[in-house]
């Protein structure tokens, strides 16, 4: 079990605390990262696109000249894919882009996104955030406190609603709960900032 020290709203070590070598301290699978984050990815993807073949654009029911005799190259339609206005040929279809990835493989991923970042000493721990009301202002100022900056993941609980809105509107902040951890969220920031009741356990990461 590593440990991890533990700060204060203010930015001072509180005390520290254990955190499990299973989610925290493995080697990061890169492929599986990879593969998960594609289809995380690829599985936010609507889908919804649609062209319209020479069936279903509307017209180009009559032969537009006789077959013979006038020297152009027969023609049965206006709505065929060469002409202007006409149906698109091969043209996208609505479908989807979800791709399968096994359960286990999106746990060994989030546990390598997480190891990663522990890695790099990118992960910090707060006791609580103390916030007496919704405060922007205060939320900057912890921030700042704890030595964290740029792009910055909080992990908080659902019910910790003063946090949430304190943390929402800062621009380079994404606030999250602990069920909705994922392995891209976490790549995609370069600090991941938990509270002593949002920190993953072994159960939580399965």
């Amino acid at each position: 079990m590593a440990k991890i020290e533990m700060k204060n709203a203010a930015g001072k070590k509180a005390s520290s605390v254990e955190v499990s070598d299973s989610v925290f301290g493995i080697t990061p699978n890169i492929p599986v990262l990879h593969q998960v984050v594609v289809a995380q990815l690829a599985h936010r993807r609507s889908g919804t696109q649609s062209t319209k073949t020479r069936s279903e654009v509307r017209g180009g029911g009559k032969k537009p000249f006789k077959q013979k005799g006038t020297g152009n190259a027969r023609q049965g339609s206006i709505r065929a894919p060469h002409f202007s206005g006409g149906g698109v040929a091969l043209g996208p279809k609505p479908r989807k882009y979800s791709q399968r990835t096994p359960k286990k493989m999106v746990q060994l991923a989030l546990r390598s996104a997480l190891s990663d970042r522990m890695s790099e000493n990118k992960v910090v721990v707060v006791e609580e955030w103390s916030f007496a009301e919704p405060s922007t202002k205060s939320a900057t100022a912890a921030l700042k406190s704890i030595g964290v900056s740029e792009r910055v993941l909080i992990v908080l609980e659902r019910k910790d609603e003063t946090a949430w809105k304190s943390f929402r509107n800062l621009k380079e902040v994404q606030v999250l709960s602990t069920a909705e951890l994922n392995a891209y969220d976490i790549l995609c920031n370069d600090w991941i900032v938990f509270t002593k009741a949002s920190l993953p356990t072994m159960e939580a990461a399965k």
